[in-house]
């Protein structure tokens, strides 16, 4: 509700991580990357509906999911290049350092 909130994502899968089971998760991180706020939020809520995620298992490119006024071009680039360490380190932070069981959510909060 406020303009000084500021929200992240850590991934912490309970499967091996592989590109054809990370579509969604690459896709987050992506638009947080390479996107403004406005168009941020819009994508995400397109992205993290289960009708998506059932698409994107079948193999629909995410270059279908991109929203009006996006960097579409900037997007793609750094979604094709994003490799899949950067999910295995979210994923070794939450179980090393969090000490989440794999796949486990936690809410955590860093105010003043």
């Amino acid at each position: 509700t406020s303009s000084h909130t500021r929200v992240g994502i850590l991934n912490n899968p309970s499967s091996k991580i592989k590109e054809d089971n990370t579509a969604i998760a690459r896709g987050i991180l992506t638009a947080f990357l390479t996107q403004n706020n406005s168009k941020l939020k819009s994508f995400l809520s397109k992205l993290t509906k289960e009708e998506t995620a059932k698409s994107l298992a079948a193999g629909t490119k995410i270059a279908k999911f991109l929203i009006p006024g996006m960097d579409d071009d900037t997007f793609e680039k750094k979604y094709n290049t994003l490799g899949l360490d950067i999910i295995k380190t979210h994923q070794m932070f939450c179980q090393e350092v969090l000490k989440l069981l794999p796949g486990q959510m936690a809410v955590m909060s860093n105010g003043r």
